[in-house]
């Protein structure tokens, strides 16, 4: 019987907390990994993205290559530019430099991950599993949470709430 009530709790406690309070690195060579995540999914479509920051703790810069996974049939690193007032997206295909001593976000409305020709739906609670693969650090498997894109909204709209009245400083 305590067993079960102490399931019980846990699982109350996990369903109550913020998704934030999941947050996970993941650390290769001189490279962290912070906050992989992909935003859910409706259940037919066929592509999703994926987002997270690269710090570069080294002396020596290293590069994102190409990313796998075992749910969709493509993978790519992309990018989003405004060409003549329309948003493109291409593949990166020299991927992405992360500078010593800098990081890179790859983040909605910019560089992202691309999973194409999804086999199932990313539903939000899920941990998806990708490998990262880098020109110096090697690979690394990394557990990507499955977000609420509602959730991802509310950080974005905290995140412009928290930077709205910086043009008032004054010395």
């Amino acid at each position: 019987m305590k067993r079960v009530f102490a399931l019980v709790s846990s699982v109350l406690i996990m369903l109550a907390t913020p998704i934030s309070a999941f947050a996970h690195d993941y650390n290769i060579g001189d490279l962290v990994i912070e906050h992989p995540h992909i935003p859910a999914t409706v259940k037919a479509a066929p592509v999703a993205a994926g987002y997270l920051t690269i710090k570069n703790n080294g002396s020596q810069a290293d590069r994102l290559l190409s990313v796998s996974s075992g749910f969709s049939e493509k993978q790519q690193i992309h990018t989003m530019t405004l060409i003549e007032g329309v948003m493109r997206m291409r593949p990166l295909k020299e991927g992405i430099e992360i500078p010593a001593g800098g990081e890179v976000s790859l983040q909605k409305g910019g560089n992202h991950l691309m999973f194409m020709k999804l086999s199932e739906q990313m539903q939000a609670g899920e941990l998806r599993d990708v490998v990262l693969s880098f020109e110096k650090a090697g690979e690394v498997k990394v557990g990507m949470i499955v977000i609420d894109p509602a959730d991802l909204e509310d950080d974005e709209e905290k995140a412009s709430d928290d930077h709205s009245n910086h043009s008032g400083h004054s010395n």
